[in-house]
């Protein structure tokens, strides 16, 4: 199983004073993280001002400078937020060569030709799937064979909701036919929750400041590498 670490997100140091946005700040978080057990990095590059960026140039620096420092596969995001223009999205994305995945949201405008776009960049693909509309959209795409991964994620689901949300979830899948392997996360107060699930199906799954501030226990994080060391005492990446 894999054990991803989610290192910033949309966050920034107000949401966290050990949330990492500079590039410095990223190396320094994966190598740490990569130390506590994760074997993939996902991350949100941000330009000179602060902003997060999919511009090729910025994309491409951070990855490669995070990545010849853990020495770990680097994934990014192609959140529509970021770039609310679908044609422009794909324009920047054609122009990316470093990271070696992506997260596409099956619920954003234009997710199947930011994926393609990757693809024929050589760029895998991680598709993420919100809820059992995005699963039947998956599966009707015809793009499913060519991912790296599905990405299971629950977002804004109560925790006592959440393992009912990814069931169905994941049984919609199997309907479609969507045999590629699946990263299963939450957010918040469902972070734990579907973690452990993930780990009991035996899934790839992650953790990071990019979906929860709290460890186990309700406690505070230190820090990305302690969420991850976390994750890993809960059986994760084993």
């Amino acid at each position: 199983m894999l054990l991803q670490a989610a290192l910033n997100g949309p966050h920034t140091t107000t949401d966290h004073p050990a949330v990492p946005e500079s590039v410095e700040a990223l190396v320094r978080d994966a190598v740490a993280c990569v130390g506590a057990g994760a074997r993939a990095i996902h991350l949100h590059p941000r330009d000179a001002s602060g902003r997060e960026s999919l511009e090729p140039a910025v994309v491409d620096e951070v990855v490669r400078r995070v990545r010849g420092a853990c020495g770990v596969p680097v994934g990014v995001t192609t959140g529509a937020w970021i770039e609310p223009s679908a044609p422009w999205r794909v324009s920047l994305v054609k122009g990316w060569r470093a990271p070696d995945f992506a997260s596409v949201n099956v619920s954003e405008e234009g997710w199947l030709e930011v994926a393609r776009a990757l693809l024929d960049a050589g760029i895998g693909v991680e598709a993420g799937v919100w809820t059992v509309g995005d699963a039947h959209a998956l599966a009707a795409s015809g793009l499913a064979g060519d991912l790296t991964r599905v990405l299971v994620e629950v977002l804004g689901s109560p925790r006592q909701e959440a393992v009912t949300v990814v069931d169905a979830i994941h049984a919609a899948l199997d309907a479609g036919g969507v045999a590629v392997p699946r990263l299963q996360h939450g957010e918040g107060d469902a972070t734990w929750v579907l973690l452990q699930d993930a780990v009991r199906r035996g899934l790839d799954t992650r953790m990071g400041l990019e979906d929860t501030l709290l460890l186990p226990d309700g406690t505070p994080a230190r820090d990305n590498a302690e969420l991850v060391a976390g994750a890993r005492a809960l059986g994760a990446g084993g």
